[in-house]
This record gives C-alpha cells, structure tokens and sequence, in this order.
C-alpha cells in the first residue's frame, strides 16, 4: 500500500471511529427507545466498517 493510500485509510478510521462514538452518545442519551435503538445500530454498523478498515492495513 503506498503512503498516500494508507493516509486515506487512516481518515477513515479516524472519521468512521468519530462517528461511532457519536452514535454511541446519542444512544446513552436519548429517552425514546426507536431513536435510542437507530443509534444503536448506527454504533454496530460503524464498528463493523471500522473493522473492515482496519483488517485493511
């Protein structure tokens, strides 16, 4: 992989982490359980593609 690849890759994983934890905030806050369960799944996919960025490198 060259340099300017594995840059792009680690954007990435530093925007897709970003959002993880704001899906994860989101899901510790909100009261209705529809909203709390999107954010939530919002936290699973993002770990999902986190991983799969990361078995990149």
């Amino acid at each position: 992989m060259t340099p300017k690849e594995l840059l792009y890759l680690d954007d990435a994983l530093a925007h897709t982490q970003f959002l993880m934890n704001q899906a994860r905030d989101a899901a510790n806050t909100l009261q209705d359980p529809t909203l709390k369960q999107q954010a939530q799944q919002l936290v699973n996919t993002n770990q999902q593609l986190f991983t799969k960025f990361l078995n990149l490198v």
